[in-house]
């Protein structure tokens, strides 16, 4: 018995196309190149969301080291004081609170101190 696959071809190229909606030039609508171009897409998504998080943490250390600075502290001594006074913060929670409580963030600092 003859199957005719017209219409799961169809299904998966709208899919496709569906996917791509939005890029420029033909990979919005040429099968071959909008193949590709979603598949690298989600290799890049992948990929991204981990870097996201390496990014973010970056940030934080990079406002925490800001934030000591001006108490005569580098980022790295300023961790290595919580280590010691065994403080559990993480660098998230500490560069929340030098952002938008300096007052509490000071008192953090001269207890590393």
């Amino acid at each position: 018995m003859r199957v005719k696959r017209g219409t799961t071809h169809v299904k998966r190229r709208r899919n496709l196309l569906k996917k791509a909606k939005g890029y420029r030039w033909g990979r919005k609508n040429k099968i071959k190149q909008a193949k590709t171009a979603v598949t690298k897409a989600g290799v890049y998504a992948y990929r991204d969301r981990r870097v996201k998080k390496r990014a973010v943490r970056q940030l934080w250390q990079v406002r925490l080291n800001a934030a000591v600075r001006p108490h005569g502290l580098t980022y790295s001594t300023f961790i290595d004081g919580l280590k010691k006074k065994k403080i559990e913060l993480d660098r998230k929670v500490l560069a929340e609170i030098a952002l938008n409580h300096p007052k509490v963030f000071e008192a953090i600092v001269k207890e590393v101190r």
